[in-house]
C-alpha cells in the first residue's frame, strides 16, 4: 500500500472513531432488536436443529433453505425464491428505500463428517454421512433472525431502510455467491454483514484466501489387469501422473500457494483396468490474481497425465472465487458490538463436554477464550469463502463467534458435536445480538456508510473486480453428486 493510500485509510478511520458515542448509545431500536431475539431464541434453535439434522449438500439444500425461506415470510419478509437460477437460493427483505444493509446466512454442509452431539466420534445412525461441520446451520439461523429482529424495528418505524437476507446455499466449494453477485443480487447494497462459527471470538480487517476447483476425469479402457493388461488403457494411472506432477509442482509456485486434492474415483476392482476415474483439485492463493496461471499449469499436469497413458481428459472447471476485500470502517463498529455483547459463559455440563472434546484434540485453548475477543487485523485466514467476491463490489465485514470447544478446528467431526448442542447455541445467539445491532448503527449512521465505501474504492485503486468464473459459466448443480464416466465436461 502506498504512504498516500495509508494516510486515506487512516484518516477514514480516524473519522469512523469519531462516531464511538453516536454508535454506543442504548435507545429503543437496540432494545427492540435485542428483545425480538429473545422472544425468537428457541424457535431460532429449533430451526437450526432440524438444519444440523438435514445436514444437506451444496446446491441440494432443499429442507434448509426452506425452512429459512419459510420462516422470513412468516415474519412479513418479502421472500424471492429460486434467484440467480439457484433452486436453494433467496433472498428475503423488509422496508424501502437506503440504506439497504445485507445479512449473508449460509447451510450447506460436509461430507463424510456424520456425527451426534456427543463428545466422542460416533456417527449418526443409517447411511447419512453429511454434517455441519462447519456450523451453517447456526451460520444461516442467527442471521435471519437478526434480520427478522431488524424488520420489526424498521415495520414500528423506529429505523428506516431496507434490510435483506441473503440465503446463500453451496459456499463449501460450489461458490453460490458469486454466481449471486454475476445476477446482480448485490448491486443496490450499501454494506453487507456476516459471521461464522468458530472456536475464538474475533474480529478485524482480515483477508482470505482465493481459491479455483476443478474436477479432472479420464476415461480409458477396461480389460482384465492379469491376463490382458496390454488391452487396457488405466484412467487411475492418467490421475496416479497427473497428482505426481502437480506434487512436483508446489516447488515452483509463488509463496503461499496452496494445492490439495482427493481421489474421487479410481475403480472398483484390481483385477479390473479402471476405465473411469477423476481427481478433485482446489488450488488457492492471497491474491486471485495469481490463480488462473497457477490454474493454467496445473491443466497441463492433468494433459500429460492423459497423454501418457492414452486416456481422455474431460475437464470439470467448477470455477473460483476472490479474497476478502477488508473493510476497516465497519470492521470498527462489529468489533465493538462484538466487544459489548460477548457475555459466553457455559454450564458445568457444557465444560464437562468441552473438557471430553479436548482430550481428542491437539491443540487445547483455555475456556478463557469464551470471553475474549480477537484482534485479527492485518491477518489473512487460511481458509476460502465466496464473500470474497461479494467484498468486491459492497463493503463487507465479518467476525467469528465461540460455537466450538476451544481449539477445534473446523471441518471437524468435534465442530459438528459442539453445533449440535447447547454450545452452538449460545454463539449462535451471541452472532445474532452482534449482527443486529450492527445492522442498527449502520441504518443511523450514513457517513460512516460512505467512509466505508470510500475504503473500498480506496482499496480497489485501479484495480477492478474480476470474476474467476469462466464467462457464461452456470451454478455446478451437481458438485456433490457422485462421480461417473459420460458426464459431459464444463464449458
Amino acid at each position: 500500500m502506498s504512504r498516500a493510500s495509508c494516510l486515506l485509510l487512516c484518516g477514514i478511520l480516524a473519522l469512523s472513531a469519531g462516531h464511538t458515542r453516536v454508535l454506543g448509545q442504548t435507545d429503543n431500536a437496540e432494545q427492540g432488536v435485542l428483545q425480538s431475539l429473545a422472544d425468537r431464541r428457541e424457535s431460532s434453535w429449533q430451526t437450526a436443529q432440524k438444519i444440523w439434522q438435514a445436514a444437506e449438500p451444496g446446491y441440494q439444500e432443499t429442507v434448509s433453505s426452506e425452512l429459512l425461506a419459510d420462516a422470513a415470510a412468516a415474519a412479513g419478509l418479502t421472500v424471492r425464491r429460486q434467484v440467480a437460477e439457484i433452486p436453494t437460493a433467496f433472498i428475503a427483505e423488509f422496508g424501502s428505500g437506503h440504506p439497504v444493509i445485507g445479512i449473508l446466512g449460509e447451510y450447506d454442509a460436509l461430507p463424510g463428517l456424520s456425527q451426534q452431539a456427543e463428545p466422542e466420534r460416533l456417527a449418526r445412525p443409517g447411511e447419512h454421512n453429511w454434517g455441519h461441520a462447519c456450523g451453517h446451520h447456526l451460520f444461516g439461523t442467527a442471521s435471519l433472525s437478526a434480520a427478522i429482529a431488524v424488520a420489526e424495528q424498521i415495520r414500528s418505524g423506529k429505523l428506516a431502510g431496507t434490510i435483506r437476507f441473503y440465503g446463500c446455499p453451496a459456499e463449501e466449494g460450489g461458490s453460490g455467491k458469486v454466481f449471486m453477485v454475476q445476477a446482480g443480487l448485490f448491486n443496490d447494497c450499501d454494506a453487507v454483514l456476516h459471521w461464522h462459527p468458530g472456536s475464538r471470538n474475533a474480529a478485524g480487517d482480515r483477508s482470505s484466501l482465493a481459491r479455483i476447483a476443478v474436477k479432472f476425469q479420464f476415461e480409458g479402457r477396461t480389460a482384465h489387469a492379469a491376463s490382458a493388461p496390454h488391452l487396457g488403457r488405466s484412467a487411475l494411472d492418467a490421475v496416479e501422473l497427473t497428482a505426481h506432477a502437480s506434487e512436483l509442482m508446489r516447488e515452483h509456485t509463488p509463496e503461499n500457494t496452496r494445492i490439495h486434492h482427493v481421489i474421487t474415483s479410481g475403480g472398483d476392482a484390481p483385477n479390473v483396468v479402471p476405465p473411469f476415474a477423476e481427481i478433485y483439485y482446489y488450488i488457492r492463493h492471497p491474491e486471485g490474481r495469481f490463480l488462473k496461471p497457477l490454474y493454467e499449469r496445473l491443466e497441463l499436469c492433468a494433459r500429460a497425465g492423459a497423454l501418457a497413458t492414452e486416456t481422455q481428459l474431460k475437464v470439470r472447471y467448477e470455477g473460483g472465487i476472490r479474497e476478502i476485500l477488508p473493510n476497516s470502517v465497519l470492521t470498527g463498529v462489529v468489533r465493538r458490538r462484538l466487544q459489548s455483547q460477548n457475555d459466553l459463559q457455559w454450564t458445568e455440563a457444557e465444560q464437562k463436554f468441552a473438557a471430553r472434546i479436548q482430550q481428542t484434540l491437539d491443540t487445547k485453548d483455555g475456556l478463557e477464550a469464551l470471553r475474549q475477543v480477537d484482534d485479527v487485523d492485518n491477518t489473512i485466514g487460511k481458509g476460502s469463502t465466496d464473500v470474497g467476491d461479494i467484498s468486491w463490489v459492497v463493503p463487507t465485514t465479518g467476525f467469528t463467534t465461540v460455537c466450538w470447544v476451544p481449539g477445534t478446528p473446523a471441518h471437524s467431526w468435534q465442530a459438528v458435536a459442539a453445533g449440535g448442542m447447547s454450545i452452538g447455541e449460545k454463539g449462535m445467539h451471541l452472532a445474532a445480538r452482534t449482527l443486529a445491532l450492527t445492522a442498527v448503527d449502520l441504518f443511523r449512521s450514513p457517513d460512516v456508510l460512505q467512509q466505508a465505501v470510500a475504503e473500498l474504492k480506496q482499496r480497489l485503486g485501479t484495480e477492478k473486480y474480476e470474476s474467476l468464473m469462466r464467462p457464461g459459466q452456470k451454478p455446478p448443480l451437481d458438485y456433490r453428486n457422485p462421480p461417473k464416466a459420460g458426464v459431459p465436461a464444463s464449458p
